[in-house]
């Protein structure tokens, strides 16, 4: 795959200009004025006369997004496939009943303050004790103090959704012991979580806060020891819908792969999690007529208002996006990049809408407040209950969560560029639009990631990062 040069015929349109990698061609003359069409739908207005062969991009194509409409609820029955065989897969069952797909050792830091105190844990205790778990890791993060109200909340509400997930079996909490999300606060947003598998270190009282440290690791260490995979139906796992990095083929192949694999998993009876609020608007309305009942039309509605709302209080456009990569690889306007974001959530029925560091506990497509920023939303993903994530990328990232984050690439000369990031290749699908037999293939892939089987790229080099969504002042 190349550019395509001036002159060249594609589409039966000869090419006025070379058009780049990714890029748009006009197959017809647009006028000034008119709407420029893409996925069906209109993904911005044409600033000046288009002919049919011209390059479409930034210079001659804006969006219209620059307000908050108003929505009416109307419902669009959504094509319930007929539900697949069950499959099943080899996973950690909690007392909550969730199901984790590893089973490691979480090091939370209450503060930022003992972030390499935390590192250090984390160092010593795999050489001693990592041949009892599936690794122990620490989450570093510069918040727990100097926060008010909401922030505060928000960093207590993530930490804790770190410390209940079910990837963890077993989590050390380790405070300075000044800070306000100190650990008597954090014991009091534990709610859901198996208090026998969490352990408390602050290490002001502490002589020796690392070998205090390492004892209560042991003792975490012994008790995984003891955990079993058991059988388990695919429907337990819980999927976190991702894109990032994106290009023009992100909404042709690798998006809508995911979608295939959304209404596989949900016709399973299982739970999907889209999330990148931002990335919904300007095709919000898709999902809105997805929604099953008006209870949830409502709570979407919220969900996307509500954001507009936060780009309007802090005076920034709502528009401002794509980034310079995406543009690069061949999104102009956020509709477009829209309109190839949502397809990752198939054609499945929003059962579900998430706030902020809420849980998924329902079937079916959950919508999760959050920013589209990479690191915040597979952060998100994760703590709302994602045992794993599908972080679709045109451009290449490295990035993963403290949950196995499986990269696709939307084309194939990533994925042969950047082998060491990227677990699968949709890229095939250009040529062939065979996407069952991909997804068929990105679910064995999950399967096998589930059961131990297989690593994701993020895991094999150690990118495990977290990011807590700030909103409010630091003291």
């Amino acid at each position: 795959m190349l550019d395509l040069e001036k002159g060249e015929t594609a589409l039966n349109v000869t090419l006025l200009t070379k058009i780049p990698f990714g890029h748009k061609f006009a197959v017809c003359d647009i006028k000034k004025g008119d709407s420029v069409i893409k996925y069906g739908s209109a993904i911005g207005e044409a600033t000046e006369d288009i002919k049919a062969g011209g390059h479409i991009d930034t210079h001659n194509l804006k969006t219209t997004l620059t307000y908050v409409p108003k929505y009416s609820y109307e419902r669009e029955e959504t094509a319930h496939t007929e539900k697949p065989k069950e499959r099943y897969f080899f996973g950690y069952e909690r007392k909550n009943k969730t199901v984790g797909i590893r089973n490691e050792i979480f090091i939370v830091p209450t503060v930022g303050c003992v972030n390499n105190t935390a590192e250090i844990i984390a160092k010593k205790a795999n050489k001693l004790y990592g041949d009892l778990c599936d690794g122990i890791f620490a989450f570093s993060h510069p918040y727990g103090c100097s926060q008010l109200s909401e922030d505060a909340k928000n960093t207590a509400s993530f930490l804790a959704a770190v410390c209940r997930h079910p990837n963890a079996g077993g989590v050390l909490l380790v405070g300075l012991g000044c800070e306000n999300n100190n650990i008597s606060v954090m014991e009091k947003h534990l709610d859901g979580a198996d208090k026998t598998r969490i352990r408390f270190l602050v290490t002001q009282n502490e002589e020796d806060e690392i070998e205090a440290a390492l004892d209560k690791i042991k003792e975490l260490s012994l008790l995984t020891a003891k955990d079993k995979r058991t059988k388990q139906p695919l429907s337990k796992l819980t999927v976190g819908m991702k894109c990032g990095g994106s290009d023009a083929f992100s909404g042709i192949t690798a998006n809508p792969l995911c979608g295939f694999v959304t209404d596989y998993f949900v016709s399973l009876g299982g739970s999907v999690i889209l999330t990148e609020v931002p990335e919904m608007f300007g095709a919000e309305t898709q999902l809105l007529k997805r929604c099953v009942n008006e209870d949830v039309f409502r709570g979407a509605v919220s969900l996307i208002n509500d954001f507009k709302r936060y780009f309007m209080e802090h005076n920034e456009p709502i528009y401002e996006n794509p980034s310079p990569g995406n543009k690069e690889g061949g999104i102009t306007t956020l509709e477009e990049k829209s309109l190839g974001c949502i397809e990752k959530g198939g054609k499945a029925d929003v059962t579900d809408v998430l706030p902020l560091y809420g849980r998924c506990k329902k079937s079916g497509l959950s919508l999760l407040y959050g920013p589209g920023n990479d690191i915040v939303s597979s952060a998100n993903l994760a703590a709302a209950g994602a045992n794993i994530i599908l972080f679709t990328t045109g451009r290449g990232t490295p990035l993963g969560t403290f949950v196995p984050t499986v990269k696709i690439s939307s084309n194939s000369p990533l994925a042969k560029r950047k082998s060491n990031w990227i677990d699968f290749d949709a890229g095939g699908i250009l040529t062939n639009s065979d996407f069952l037999s991909y997804r068929d293939k990105l679910i064995d892939l999950i399967i096998k990631i589930a059961n131990g089987e297989e690593k994701t790229k993020n895991e094999q080099n150690g990118y495990r990062d977290i990011a807590i969504f700030k909103n409010g002042i630091t003291l």
